[in-house]
């Protein structure tokens, strides 16, 4: 039974968001998403979205815990002096993306095997190939103009392609994918199924076989009818968290 431990560390600010999080990283562990110690998630907690939290400085997504989090405020100059600052490729992405764009509540950066795979393909584009595919049509931005590790300069580059609040994901040419939504659940229900579209296609391409795209006005009906769905993305995130408390896993701590 899941355990309410919210009441439990009354003195550590934002404590659902960092559990939420903390599921997260666990579960990507589970799905082998994770790149070791790299890479990087992030959620705001305030309006205009320049105070977030993140995961520590190189910490294995496996070991990582609610009361772990960074909270840190990309309008301090001294957020990058602290024995406790943030991976500077972390801060350069993710702090550009919750600067330049408030919509991304919480931002996801991971250099998953298929949608790598994609990203290292001369044509990035996913093609509506099934419903999974079809949930991202009209709904991504290719970054074609991969700079190198994503450090300030490089950052704010990248959350130029993000202005536009339907595009949810980025496929980051030559380097991963990057997911933005509303929410932990909603970020990470995205990006769940993003990796699992890009294995349904890039598998498809290794039969060599012709696809069978689905139309234009279907995909784009299909991508709403989704996006509309109720309460599917909190209910993905509830189930994986009540798996984690049934395990005894000390993520909420």
């Amino acid at each position: 039974m899941a355990t309410n431990l919210f009441s439990q560390r009354p003195n550590i600010s934002h404590w659902q968001g960092r559990v939420d999080l903390a599921a997260a990283f666990r579960w990507t562990v589970r799905l082998n998403m994770h790149e070791a110690v790299a890479n990087h998630f992030s959620l705001a907690v305030n309006d205009s979205g320049t105070k977030f939290l993140m995961n520590p400085n190189q910490m294995h997504f496996g070991r990582i815990r609610a009361s772990d989090m960074l909270l840190v405020d990309v309008d301090d100059p001294e957020t990058m002096q602290g024995p406790n600052a943030p991976d500077p490729t972390a801060w350069g992405l993710h702090g550009g993306v919750h600067r330049a764009c408030p919509h991304a509540r919480c931002v996801m950066h991971v250099h998953s095997i298929h949608a790598t795979v994609l990203a290292s393909l001369k044509d990035s584009r996913l093609p509506p190939i099934d419903q999974n595919c079809a949930t991202f049509f009209n709904r991504y931005v290719i970054d074609e103009g991969y700079g190198g590790l994503a450090f300030e300069e490089e950052g704010a580059r990248c959350a130029e392609l993000l202005k536009d609040p339907k595009h949810k994901v980025m496929i980051m040419g030559n380097h991963g994918v990057l997911i933005i939504g509303s929410s932990v659940a909603d970020t990470f229900n995205r990006l769940y199924y993003f990796e699992r579209a890009a294995e349904t296609y890039i598998r498809a391409l290794q039969t060599g076989q012709p696809l069978r795209v689905i139309p234009d006005d279907i995909a784009e009906k299909t991508a709403q009818e989704l996006d509309d769905y109720p309460g599917q993305a909190e209910r993905h995130l509830a189930e994986l968290k009540l798996l984690l408390d049934a395990e005894g896993s000390n993520y909420a701590q």
